[in-house]
């Protein structure tokens, strides 16, 4: 006799809105099951009832054949009394008092969307918002879970029958697809001119094509954002958009057409294909090609341009006219980007020509994510669109934790049940715009995902913004600050899923260090609750302060001050000088007057770059480092390495770079060329840190080595670094789920406040 029994099965992750439940009632019809499937705060909860064989196959084709944009973090099983239950159901979303539900990402539009798009024959050819339970609109336009049609906001759109019958089509490829809508009863487009007017034009793409066509700057409104578009190879067009944004010379982020364009303007790996077409859709970094096409000064002195595909239908119309367009933030330089249509017809004044917008409400902006392949896998370098709200899996169940990131590259990070969300991109906190992004992303996900904070982690730095903000929330919750580049540490422990210990190579710009001074080129030995400080650069003056991170010379006088004194060596860069300013500098480094102490390798790649006239100034964060990178011949043949000395000094291992430059400076004055000295510097650092990882391990014995820090997006150092690390027998743990630059600092200050709550009984 067959034995017949009956489970209730809790499935948690991302299975609200990603077509769960059709798929559900797929195998369970398919295999003549009973019972039914339901969305509840939680997640799905599936009551079934059959042969006891078949229920096995039933739960082994749940977690095996997953719709594409689902995913499971928990499956548990119970057996219940059977009772003889007919015919299986879909049945209303219920709430409870637990919700611990996740929401899916935006997803770009999926094949079988993108083929009804461009079918003659089909009722949404060329509509704009054309989506289905696999893809489509999710994070951005929730205001509430369960993740039904009320709680986002299509709830302004009511379905007309067609649409309606769709959606309650167990069969149907958009039942209960949220975003489901049509021409006739869903989102419109429409234009408008430079002062937001809107223009009675009979088809607004168009309208918005042939202004692009002619030079203009568009504003469109997409999936998480305003962005501000022009055609990538109209130089005269990208110059404009260049002066009217006050965007002097950082990259611009492109989209192209599709793989075959973009593969005619960058060389593609296999690797950076299968990013590039990832359910993701990320910008991702792609070497330019010799013949491309663009304009130079889409990224000015950068062999690198960040390219996307397509990610709503919206794009796939837009693009059919071009060889690709800039596709960059709808804001002014520093201020979060437009998603709003009244905020962006007032804040993009006098940079947009016109605007290419619609009427379906975005109810939390999201900027679009930015990665790179970089050691042979994906690394991000902004964690947003596509990535968020997806959670990380902590190494432990911790307290609920809210932490509120760094000042630059701002996320925030919520904790509960051993995973963490991060939030999207924020931005630099320099104005209260950010600063009310900041508030407003976290009072949507503490209300999506229903978390309590038992505790809030800010960083050390008293004076930060981002700290201010977390005073404020605390009300009579304990504050937690975690040292930046503990929390550097932290986050690259938890992304390899590692609680530690391990030696910390942290190399970046500036953080606040626990005496006091200006940290940034760290050697830290420690795990998710502690660390101890090993190793650093050596301290050097940062002359003008805040200044000299705009204005690099004054780094390159600095480091070349202390390498040979008053008498500093006759080189082109100097020559340049002001003799008046660089004598006052001078007289600040002597007199230590506002010239801060710094351990900074950020702040030494400044001075290398001045130093070998590469750049003397900066227009945005991280630019001296990055062109000095992009000097470097990629084939591999310069091996030859400035060396740094090594001291010990009260149990402190000293990175002493004068050698280095004083060699640097030998080769410069001989005419080497600046694509070898650049190597140089380069591999003698990448040694170094071997060097220093060794010396630590012969004393703390053999440990992994995590490299974290905005330093680390160097694609040429942190491979160089990794392979010899590798060499000699390290393990390497590198980013992959968030990003080594500050965009990552909160999950680390979430899991150290969280690990020391838990080890240390807090309430």
């Amino acid at each position: 006799m067959t034995e017949v029994i009956r489970k209730q099965i809790r499935i948690e992750g991302i299975v609200q809105g990603v077509g769960f439940r059709p798929f559900v009632y797929r195998l369970a019809t398919e295999r003549q099951l009973a019972g039914s499937v339901f969305n509840d705060s939680r997640g799905v909860l599936v009551d079934i009832e059959g042969p006891a064989a078949v229920i096995r196959s039933f739960l082994a084709a749940l977690q095996t054949e997953l719709p594409p944009l689902a995913s499971i973090s928990r499956l548990e099983s119970e057996t219940r009394p059977v009772v003889g239950t007919a015919g299986f159901a879909i049945v209303e979303s219920r709430t409870g008092s637990s919700r611990v539900a996740q929401i899916a990402p935006d997803c770009h539009v999926c094949p079988d969307c993108l083929a009804e798009l461009f079918d003659h024959q089909d009722r949404r050819y060329r509509y704009p918002f054309i989506n289905c339970t696999n893809c489509g609109p999710r994070y951005s336009i929730v205001t509430g879970i369960p993740y039904d049609r009320p709680l986002t906001t299509m709830a302004d759109f009511p379905m007309c029958e067609v649409c309606r019958s769709e959606y309650e089509n167990p069969l149907s490829r958009r039942f209960h697809a949220q975003p489901n809508a049509c021409a006739e009863c869903g989102p419109q487009l429409s234009f408008a001119d430079a002062q937001g007017q809107r223009l009675p034009v009979a088809d607004p793409l168009a309208e918005a094509i042939r202004r692009l066509q002619a030079g203009e700057i568009v504003a469109v409104k997409g999936l998480g954002g305003y962005h501000l578009v022009v055609d990538a190879a109209n130089d005269t067009a990208v110059r404009r958009l260049r002066k009217r944004k006050l965007r002097d010379e950082k990259p611009f982020a492109l989209m192209g057409p599709d793989v075959d364009q973009i593969r005619r303007l960058a060389h593609l790996c296999k690797a950076e294909e299968k990013l590039l077409t990832s359910v993701e859709r990320p910008i991702v970094l792609l070497r330019r090609r010799a013949a491309c096409c663009l304009s130079d000064v889409v990224a000015p002195n950068n062999k690198f341009l960040g390219f996307m595909l397509p990610y709503t239908p919206l794009h796939h119309l837009l693009l059919e006219e071009f060889t690709a367009l800039v596709m960059t933030s709808g804001n002014q330089s520093d201020e979060p980007i437009a998603f709003e249509n009244s905020d962006a017809q007032a804040r993009l004044q006098g940079i947009a020509d016109c605007y290419l917008q619609h009427n379906r409400r975005i109810h939390i902006r999201t900027d679009d994510s930015i990665t790179r392949v970089l050691d042979g896998q994906p690394v991000l370098y902004r964690r947003s669109r596509g990535y968020v709200p997806r959670g990380v899996k902590l190494p432990a169940e911790l307290p609920a934790v809210l932490a509120v990131g760094a000042e630059l590259k701002n996320t925030i990070c919520l904790t509960r049940d051993g995973h963490a969300y991060l939030s999207q991109h924020i931005g630099d906190l320099k104005n209260q715009q950010v600063v009310d992004s900041l508030q407003q992303t976290i009072a949507h996900l503490q209300k999506v995902f229903e978390i309590e904070p038992q505790l809030l982690a800010h960083d050390l730095h008293p004076d930060y913004l981002s700290t201010r903000v977390a005073e404020q929330l605390a009300g009579e919750l304990p504050l937690v600050a975690v040292q930046h580049h503990h929390a550097h540490l932290a986050s690259c422990l938890v992304d390899n899923g590692q609680p530690g210990p391990a030696i910390g190579v942290i190399f970046d710009g500036i953080g606040y260090g626990s005496d006091g001074h200006i940290w940034g080129g760290e050697f830290l030995l420690g795990d998710l609750r502690e660390f101890k400080r090993v190793g650093r650069l050596a301290y050097r003056p940062l002359p003008g302060g805040d200044a000299a991170t705009r204005e690099p010379w004054r780094m390159a006088v600095s480091y070349l001050y202390s390498a040979f004194g008053a008498e500093l060596p006759e080189l082109e860069f100097l020559r340049q000088l002001d003799g008046s300013a660089l004598k006052l500098l001078l007289q600040m480094i002597e007199k230590r007057l506002n010239s801060p102490l710094t351990s900074s390798v950020g702040r030494l790649f400044d001075a290398v770059s001045a130093l070998i006239g590469v750049r003397n100034r900066v227009s945005y964060e991280g630019q001296a480092a990055l062109e000095l990178e992009m000097l470097i011949n990629q084939d591999g043949s310069e091996e030859s390495a400035y060396s740094f000395a090594l001291k010990r000094i009260d149990d402190l291992y000293h990175i002493d770079p004068n050698p280095m430059i004083r060699s640097l400076v030998t080769d410069l004055t001989a005419g080497v060329s600046l694509a070898q000295i650049s190597a140089r510097f380069h591999n003698g650092l990448a040694q170094t840190i071997l060097d220093v990882c060794r010396s630590i391990a012969a004393e703390h014995g053999s440990l992994p080595v995590a490299l974290s820090g905005g330093v680390f997006q160097n694609r040429y150092l942190t491979e160089r670094a990794a392979e010899l690390l590798r060499g000699a027998g390290f393990k390497v743990l590198l980013h992959r789920q968030v990003p080594p630059n500050d965009g990552g600092l909160a999950l680390g200050q979430a899991a150290i406040a969280g690990t020391r709550a838990a080890t240390d009984g807090w309430n």
